[in-house]
């Protein structure tokens, strides 16, 4: 079941190339993992993408991310499952990632960004 926190449908292409920034990311730049932590970078406005588990239970655990993402002007984007997310990040499961340094996926988080873009129009 997609969370009610879930504002958009994002395409099973982006939900791929989300998990491929996540791990590029982890190995060449920087990543915050866990709620708690994409919450705190979110707010520093530090963050360059965040990506948000469609699976979180309870939902009031990543209610907040979404609009805190829309007031300060962040890209995020969804995937189906926390333990996808986990799997990148060499966790048994994660319900949210923010980007902070892209680092050899510099293309790819432009790519991502353009296409939350496009969504949200």
């Amino acid at each position: 079941m997609v969370g009610t926190y879930v504002k958009f449908e994002t395409p099973s292409e982006l939900k791929e190339k989300a998990l491929q920034l996540v791990e590029v990311s982890k190995e060449t730049g920087k990543v915050k993992k866990g709620t708690n932590e994409v919450t705190k970078v979110v707010e520093r406005g530090e963050a360059k993408l965040v990506i948000i588990a469609e699976d979180v239970e309870p939902p009031e655990i990543v209610l907040h991310l979404p609009m805190l993402c829309d007031e300060k002007g962040i890209p995020y984007l969804y995937v189906a499952k926390k333990e996808d997310l986990g799997k990148r990040l060499d966790l048994k499961s994660a319900a949210a990632v923010a980007v902070i340094e892209p680092g050899n996926g510099k293309q790819l988080l432009e790519e991502l960004t353009n296409k939350f873009k496009e969504i949200k129009k």
